[in-house]
């Protein structure tokens, strides 16, 4: 056995700066500072190991060699002392595995891969909202498929895209708290569905414009105010709320609007940018919002950010209107359905849709710009009131 206890109360008054044995793997780590530290490198299992053992000279010589005598033990018996003080930490801790603290854990360790969701907080909102004020204080390694159901439950059959967002949040939730090396039942969101049977809620799409409709529309957005220039951006380039508002002018390039890769919803783990062709119309519409341009957004508020999704939807709805800003996709889907012979591809990439496997795409390297680019200025013909004749497209099988 290697000697132990080399070290003195007299040495320890004025230790010089480095790394100073006691024996047994008990280290003494003066620093340049004038702070030190217990060290303690122990193996086990073949695997060289070192802890902190706490600061001197608010621990002791004395108490550092108890401290570190345990250590020992614990490594000797075939146990990782590190792992092992973890876990007393915790149970010492209720509170630090509560579902609260481990749902604020997992929030932070994906909130990168969220895009959008992670600043506006709607990953959260079903938790914090719905889950959060019952089960917050329960340590996660307590919680069943009974809590999950009984607090999903007055959901389940009025709110089921919100229940049904809380189940697979709080999945993510366990399966963090599994990764931590916490002993959580990672099928307690799967009982929980179980118990809570089949949803009586049948969805409602989001209410829409018939195409025939939106040129009478189009045409009372008269004023060039940021408002209403958006919506006209919108409705010409059939993209999402969400990246309309946050275009920005480094994205235009002459007639065409290059949408990053992460701001396109349905496309988790995409790599390649989303290619948006511009009509003449939808370049005069951005020429005449430029002057509103802050900060590199071509639609600002009156603040930092940009313009929100609520201020297009409140416009439609002060004029009456029950269709709302996203359904002007389906406007532009059912008008390249029922107006024009343009493939189903290309109509559905007009809209940014996923079509076909993953090998069908990896082989098709088209996203059909020039097919589109043809549609969009037809579009743009027709909501500006020009003809509504069949568009066809050449070549088009």
């Amino acid at each position: 056995m290697r000697a132990k206890n080399r070290l003195t109360a007299g040495f320890l008054k004025s230790p010089p700066v480095g790394k100073h044995c006691d024996g047994a793997g008990l280290w003494l780590v003066q620093r340049e500072d004038g702070g030190a530290q217990w060290v303690l490198r122990v193996t086990v299992h073949g695997r060289r190991r070192e802890m902190g053992l706490g600061g001197y000279p608010s621990l002791g010589l004395a108490e550092a060699r108890k401290i570190a005598g345990r250590w020992r033990d614990v490594a000797a018996a075939g146990r990782d002392p590190v792992k092992e003080r973890e876990k007393e930490e915790r149970a010492a801790r209720r509170e630090d595995i509560s579902l609260a603290i481990l749902t604020a854990d997992a929030f932070e360790a994906r909130k990168a891969e969220l895009k959008g969701d992670g600043t506006a907080g709607r990953w959260l909102s079903p938790l914090t909202l719905h889950v959060l004020p019952k089960l917050g204080k329960l340590p996660v390694t307590d919680l069943d498929q009974r809590d999950i159901r009984d607090t999903l439950a007055p959901l389940w059959h009025t709110k089921a895209d919100t229940a049904r967002k809380a189940l697979n949040r709080l999945s993510i939730v366990l399966k963090h708290a599994a990764a931590l090396g916490l002993d959580v039942d990672l099928q307690a969101t799967d009982k929980a569905k179980a118990l809570l049977g089949k949803s009586r809620h049948v969805a409602k799409n989001i209410p829409a414009m018939a195409w025939a409709d939106v040129p009478g529309f189009y045409a009372s957005l008269e004023e060039p105010t940021p408002t209403h220039l958006a919506l006209r951006l919108l409705i010409l380039t059939g993209v999402r709320s969400n990246p309309l508002r946050h275009i920005r002018l480094d994205q235009i390039e002459g007639d065409v609007w290059t949408v990053p890769a992460d701001a396109m919803k349905g496309r988790k783990g995409a790599t390649e940018a989303f290619r948006v062709a511009l009509s003449r119309e939808a370049l005069r519409v951005i020429d005449l919002a430029r002057p509103h341009a802050r900060n590199g957004f071509l639609f600002p508020n009156n603040q930092q950010g940009v313009i929100s999704d609520m201020t297009l939807s409140r416009h439609m709805e002060r004029r009456g209107l029950e269709a709302r800003p996203h359904g002007f996709r389906t406007s532009l889907r059912t008008w390249l359905a029922e107006a024009t012979d343009a493939p189903h591809e290309v109509a559905e990439a007009m809209l940014a849709h996923v079509v076909d496997g993953g090998v069908v795409r990896a082989y098709r390297r088209t996203d059909f710009l020039e097919q589109r680019r043809k549609l969009a200025e037809r579009w743009a013909d027709h909501v500006t009131g020009g003809a509504g004749q069949v568009v066809k497209l050449a070549g088009a099988r």
